[in-house]
C-alpha cells in the first residue's frame, strides 16, 4: 500500500472513529497557519517543550504569548519567554499543519501527540499512523513538503 493510499485512508476513516475533522478547524481558512477557532495554535499545546522536555506538555491558558496573530500557551513562564526571544525556533513547520500531509500538498489538522523534531524542526503529524508512513522517507517527505508549502500556505484546504 503506497503512502498516498494510507493518508486518503487516515483522512476518509478518522471523523468515522469519532475523532473529529480531519482538516483544520475552518476548512475555507487561508490562514498559513492551523488555528483553533478561538486563535489557539498547536492544539494549545506548549512548542518549547517538545525541545526542553522532548515530549508535547498541553500549555496553561493563563501562560501565553501571541506570534503572528496567533495565541500559544505554555506549561511555564520560562518557556515562554524563550518563545518570545526566538519564535521561529519553536514554531513547528507549515504553520502547524500535517508534515505528511503536506508532503501531498494537502493541510490536515494535527494530533499534537504525533510528532518528531528533525535538524531543530518540530513536525507535526495527524495521528500516530501518519507519522508512521512519515518515518519511511523523512528527508524524502521534508522535501516534498517543502515545495509544495509555498504554493499552499495560503490556499484553504478545501480547495487543496
Amino acid at each position: 500500500m503506497s503512502a498516498k493510499s494510507i493518508l486518503i485512508g487516515l483522512i476518509i476513516t478518522m471523523p468515522a472513529f469519532g475523532l473529529g475533522p480531519v482538516f483544520a478547524f475552518d476548512p475555507s481558512s487561508t490562514a498559513a497557519v492551523n488555528v483553533e477557532k478561538s486563535g489557539v495554535g498547536l492544539k494549545g499545546y506548549d512548542p518549547v517543550a517538545y525541545f526542553t522536555s522532548g515530549e508535547p506538555i498541553e500549555g496553561d491558558p493563563t501562560i501565553t504569548a501571541v506570534h503572528d496573530g496567533t495565541l500559544y500557551a505554555f506549561a511555564s513562564t520560562d518557556n515562554r519567554d524563550a518563545f518570545i526571544v526566538d519564535p521561529e525556533r519553536y514554531l513547528p513547520a507549515y504553520g502547524g499543519f500535517c508534515a505528511m500531509a503536506m508532503s501531498f500538498g494537502k493541510k490536515v489538522d494535527i494530533d499534537p501527540n504525533a510528532w518528531k523534531i528533525v535538524d531543530g524542526t518540530l513536525y507535526v503529524q495527524a495521528s500516530p499512523r501518519a507519522a508512521n508512513v512519515w518515518e519511511q522517507d523523512v528527508s524524502g517527505n521534508i522535501s516534498k513538503a517543502d515545495n509544495h508549502w509555498t504554493s499552499v500556505s495560503n490556499v484553504a484546504p478545501n480547495d487543496l
